[in-house]
């Protein structure tokens, strides 16, 4: 049996994901609260499952191989574990430049 987890979610991950369920409220409120539902779904089995993401291919690219993703329609959910936490970092548009979106937030540049 595979040790529990403390999944967390970061300030930036729980405001990507009101962003994109605010965004989809208003086009479709089904497609909103069914996103919501997927990634809450899988996030949640991360408890246990915590091995279950892929590395980032871009990062592992660049040697850098502790931050997983799992992947919900085209919604990439970061995530970096650290012993017996999971921490949920971001929530992402899978279609966009995963460099691109990062540097934005570096240098503050998010919209």
């Amino acid at each position: 049996m595979n040790p529990l987890h403390r999944v967390q979610w970061t300030k930036t991950a729980r405001s990507d994901l009101r962003q994109i369920v605010m965004y989809l409220i208003s086009r479709s409120p089904n497609a909103a609260a069914s996103l919501l539902s997927e990634i809450k779904s899988k996030v949640f089995q991360l408890d246990r499952l915590a091995e279950r993401g892929r590395a980032v291919p871009e990062l592992q690219a660049q040697g850098v191989f502790q931050f997983r993703e799992l992947l919900v329609s085209h919604w990439r959910i970061i995530y970096k574990i650290n012993g017996n936490d999971v921490r949920v970092l971001a929530v992402l548009d899978a279609r966009r430049n995963l460099e691109d979106l990062l540097l934005e937030r570096m240098l503050g540049g998010e919209s």
